[in-house]
């Protein structure tokens, strides 16, 4: 399993320490085998990784330059950070990141060897307009994307339930993930409203490899119990 928690625009550099310090010392006390990856905001990017890898939240592809307002390759080097969130919905809709950008994104950092969670999911309107147009949607974020990328993992998120407290039924996240699984061998994770309740029922479904959660990990604890809960559905797996 794969358990990833996405602060976006929350925590201190302070308050980071004092999570990173609670998820790390439990990941070690248990004996956690299944990957954890929190992404903090910029400002608190400074972490030595033992047990638990940091990610940024997003990038400018190119290794410097007068790119005011964003943070390249050589600060991420400076940090150690090798894993990357492209293409969330909040990018996307409110930043207004096209997919060409995205796209751009994706090539300068799989280049450079990074770890890239990609989030691909649809608006409400596309979801009530069907499934067909659901995985067309769906289809259209994977335009310049190479999914046979060996360092690939996928983040199935519906834009309409991030934030929102709303789930897909059970049956709808295992279509779409069906639908992702057939055109890439890379981890599928679910996000949308992930939350202590039904974290474990939703990583429990078919081709769902992990969730990417992130008001709910907010909380190291509830975090830590979300990654107690994939731990026993490994357990059982084996």
């Amino acid at each position: 399993m794969i358990l990833c928690a996405n602060f976006k625009a929350n925590k201190t550099r302070q308050e980071t320490r004092a999570y990173m310090a609670v998820v790390e010392s439990f990941v070690f006390a248990n004996e956690i085998r299944d990957t954890v990856i929190v992404f903090p905001p910029f400002t608190a990017l400074e972490h030595d990784p033992r047990n638990v890898l940091i990610g940024v939240q997003n990038a400018y592809p190119a290794l410097k330059g007068a790119f005011t307002g964003e943070i390249t390759l050589e600060q991420l080097d400076e940090f150690d950070v090798k894993t990357i969130l492209i293409g969330h919905s909040e990018r996307r809709h409110i930043l207004g990141e096209t997919q060409e950008e995205i796209a751009q994104k994706f090539r300068f950092f799989a280049q450079e060897g990074f770890v890239i969670v990609y989030c691909v999911g649809e608006p409400l309107e596309v979801r009530e307009a069907g499934d067909e147009a659901l995985m067309a949607y769906v289809d259209a974020q994977y335009v310049g994307i190479d999914l046979t990328y060996p360092d690939l993992i996928i983040a199935y998120e519906p834009v309409w339930a991030i934030g929102t407290g709303l789930v897909p039924t059970n049956d709808q996240i295992q279509a779409v993930h069906a639908s992702i699984r057939a055109k890439t061998s890379a981890p599928l994770l679910y996000g949308g409203s992930v939350k202590v309740e039904n974290a474990q029922e939703i990583m429990a479904l078919s081709n769902v490899d992990g969730v990417l959660v992130g008001s709910a990990a907010l909380s190291a604890s509830d975090f830590c119990e979300m990654i107690a809960q994939a731990t026993e559905l490994t357990t059982k797996g084996e």
